[in-house]
């Protein structure tokens, strides 16, 4: 869908090459700019020695994505990134406000030159406000927006989480700004300046929540949330495993009810473990008399809303991800060294000689081809 579309990406934290590992299964081709030399940063570039790839760049071994390293502290690896810039359809970067107009690689300067550019800046606090010059990682993001608070355990404290939600939501949604910026940069020829900020994304979904929650109708129902459902909840099993029953609706559950012969249960979809602390307990020992295996067999025959909780060790075996092929629309886990391409796409984009990259090897701007 968008072949012949050229993204030069001068991120480096995760946010960035989520969003143009995107565009690339999309069809773009995606022109990743290196610091150069190397940061060894877990989340930019090579981490370990020169044959071990983790991290973010694990991302950029995708598919229509190619590498080039260049010394931006040097004029002259500046004014190659420039140009690059300059050729493409679209620039991403994820540096702190101002970081690339002291390197003079920022919109307004190649908007000047590129009118139809469409440029993203994809940041935690976006280009203003009162926190955008302030560092932060995905935890502060999910604090600030208020998507911690609804992320608790049964003590009632916001639980950090694993998976980094903030970086890789604002990744796709970046994608997707960009996308609709092309769109009208077709119909009207105008490029376009995106700031894209993790913090607005998780706070516009907080405060969707917020107002659902202000509309519920009578007070208990706003007290009542979902992990007090019986019907919602995660449920250990006989081997240590765990399932989620996300039974809410009252099919869902009827269906339940009567696949495991409890008919009496019926007319309890909306019970919560405050109010019907017998009936959990009754659930738990009841998921605690079968395995995972066995209750995902019940799931998949009976219309209830109850899957296994994957684990991640073994994610690629798991029926759906199977289904669907998942696996094969991923980036390689592990790979083979780091492939760099400054040499061939400098020739390509800029028509640079043998000559004139030897020169730039000799000043330290760009890395000796071997």
């Amino acid at each position: 869908m968008l072949s012949g579309i050229t993204v030069v990406d001068f991120s480096h934290h995760l946010p960035g090459p989520i969003c143009t590992m995107r565009l690339a299964e999309l069809g773009a081709t995606v022109l990743e700019v290196q610091p150069y030399p190397q940061d060894p940063s877990p989340f930019s570039s090579i981490a370990g020695g020169p044959d071990r790839k983790t991290g973010a760049s694990i991302l950029r071994s995708h598919r229509n994505q190619k590498s080039i390293s260049l010394n931006l502290r040097t004029v002259e690896g500046r004014s190659l990134a420039f140009a690059l810039a300059k050729e493409a359809d679209v620039v991403v970067e994820s540096y702190r406000p101002g970081v690339l107009r002291h390197l003079g690689l920022d919109y307004d300067r190649l908007w000047e030159v590129h009118p139809s550019v469409i440029f993203c800046s994809v940041t935690h606090y976006g280009q203003s406000g009162d926190l955008y010059q302030l560092g932060s990682s995905d935890l502060n993001i999910q604090a600030v927006s208020g998507f911690l608070s609804a992320v608790r355990d049964a003590q009632g404290r916001p639980v950090a989480g694993e998976l980094p939600l903030a970086d890789f939501a604002v990744g796709v949604y970046a994608s997707e700004q960009i996308c609709a910026a092309l769109v009208q940069r077709e119909r009207t020829g105008r490029g376009a300046y995106l700031d894209v900020a993790s913090a607005d994304l998780l706070s516009y979904w907080s405060g969707l929540q917020a107002l659902l929650a202000k509309s519920s109708h009578t007070e208990q129902e706003k007290v009542d949330s979902s992990r007090d459902f019986v019907a919602y909840q995660v449920y250990e099993t006989a081997e240590g495993q765990y399932v989620a029953l996300a039974a809410r609706e009252e099919k869902f559950w009827r269906n339940f009810c009567r696949a495991v012969g409890r008919a009496d249960w019926e007319t309890m979809h909306t019970a919560t473990i405050s109010g019907n602390h017998d009936l959990y307990v009754e659930l738990r020992d009841l998921f605690l008399s079968r395995t995972q295996a066995e209750w995902s067999e019940l799931g998949a025959e009976v219309d209830c809303c109850l899957t296994a909780v994957e684990e991640w060790a073994d994610w690629a075996e798991h029926a759906y991800a199977r289904s669907r092929e998942i696996a094969d629309t991923l980036p390689e886990a592990e790979p083979v060294g780091h492939e760099d391409h400054t040499h061939e796409w400098l020739k390509k984009k800029l028509r640079m000689t043998d000559a004139s990259l030897r020169r730039l090897e000799d000043m330290g701007v760009i890395p000796v081809q071997k």
